[in-house]
């Protein structure tokens, strides 16, 4: 399945999506708390069907302002509550919590509630006359930005509100996309620059000493860190915030314009490391990279492995390999690859954080420790069946 997202234009109809998102909380606060209740009263999780029976009588009881909203909206909210209990259950997760309002970001539809043609979709509202005394349908039209075709059977419409107060257009279809390049007969080792504790010695004012990933080639590739060369423009618009009445327009400008800089920093990584496994797919057929304990990382360092965000950029790596037929391997977190040699396999214990450069004791090899990883962590991933 693929998912094509595509920007809705600013039109003077869009917040009634905004109070429809604000609609669709309520929803969400009030089965969260009511299966909560039933925690407390001893009875049993209340599973997706009996959610949607029990919706449907609120409709006709306590909840009558529920018919305003998509019943389909209404049940993908119901299927996203049931699949997190469900994890919950077979310990996959932390236990389901209610969401702020304002974090609450997206409705779902399936088939029904509304209508696409070209750049145009038509979402279907519901709203009382007071003249007929009857529900009736509210056509409301939006466009949005088609910049590319989608392809494939659609399944579901999603539409989603980002901090900067922008609307998206999600839709999932059934296309595969596949794009497989010619071989090469090339295969590669990666090693970063977070690798266990090296990041303690790369990191410098002037910015990252050693490379963000080294190849077994011999290539190093630098990082542009987008937050680290920002951080005085971060600093200064925190500044501004701090100085705002809390809730006043003023304070809500700066809000907005807090969330466009860190929506501009996050699409300038993104880029970094959208282009960087391009490349790397279209120079190599097996590419080799390590599993490292990314969580540890971030309590010791923080923002600098933030920065980095090496699960990003593996996870953009596997989608490429996958469309364009490339082998992705990962070795394991605790494989040996930095003391040992590669061309003889002795195991240098004595070798540091701090040493850069070592030779070899046993067959006299001078080795650069990061481009000595990137060979050991290609051989054992070619090694892995």
């Amino acid at each position: 399945m693929k998912t094509y997202k595509y920007k809705i234009y600013n039109q003077s109809n869009t917040i009634r999506i905004g109070n429809l998102l604000d609609d669709m909380w309520q929803v969400h606060e009030y089965f969260h708390k009511w299966q909560d209740q039933r925690h407390k009263d001893g009875l049993s999780y209340a599973n997706y069907a009996a959610m949607c029976q029990h919706a449907k009588d609120l409709k006709r009881s306590t909840h009558p302002h529920w018919k305003l909203l998509p019943s389909q909206a209404i049940q993908a909210e119901l299927e996203r509550i049931d699949n997190a209990y469900q994890r919950f259950f077979k310990k996959l997760g932390g236990k389901p919590h209610i969401k702020p309002r304002h974090k609450f970001k997206s409705i779902t539809l399936k088939q029904a509630g509304y209508k696409l043609t070209n750049n145009h979709i038509t979402l279907t509202f519901r709203k009382w006359n007071p003249k007929t005394w009857k529900w009736q349908f509210d056509k409301v039209p939006y466009t949005f930005h088609k910049h590319r075709q989608w392809h494939g059977t659609l399944v579901r419409m999603t539409i989603k509100r980002d901090t900067c107060g922008h609307y998206w257009l999600c839709i999932t279809t059934t296309y595969t996309d596949s794009k497989p390049l010619p071989a090469t007969g090339q295969s590669v080792g990666a090693d970063n620059v977070i690798q266990g504790m090296d990041l303690v010695y790369s990191q410098t004012k002037s910015g990252m000493k050693d490379a963000y990933l080294t190849l077994s080639t011999g290539e190093k590739i630098q990082h542009p860190q987008p937050l680290k060369q920002s951080l005085n423009k971060l600093r200064s618009l925190n500044k501004a915030l701090s100085r705002k009445k809390k809730g006043s327009n003023g304070w809500w400008r700066c809000v907005r314009e807090l969330a466009r800089f860190y929506h501009k920093v996050s699409n300038q990584r993104k880029d970094f490391h959208w282009q960087l496994a391009s490349k790397l797919c279209k120079r190599f057929d097996t590419i080799v990279v390590e599993t490292l304990n990314l969580d540890g990382m971030k309590r010791l360092w923080g923002r600098k492995v933030s920065d980095l965000a090496f699960y990003q950029f593996v996870e953009i790596l596997k989608y490429k390999c996958r469309k364009h037929k490339r082998l992705f391997k990962q070795v394991g977190q605790w494989t040996a690859t930095t003391k040992p040699c590669s061309d003889c396999g002795f195991h240098n214990e004595t070798l540091t954080l701090k040493d850069r450069q070592w030779r070899c004791p046993e067959c006299g090899s001078h080795h650069d420790r990061d481009i000595n990883a990137a060979i050991n962590i290609l051989r054992a991933g070619i090694a892995v069946p």
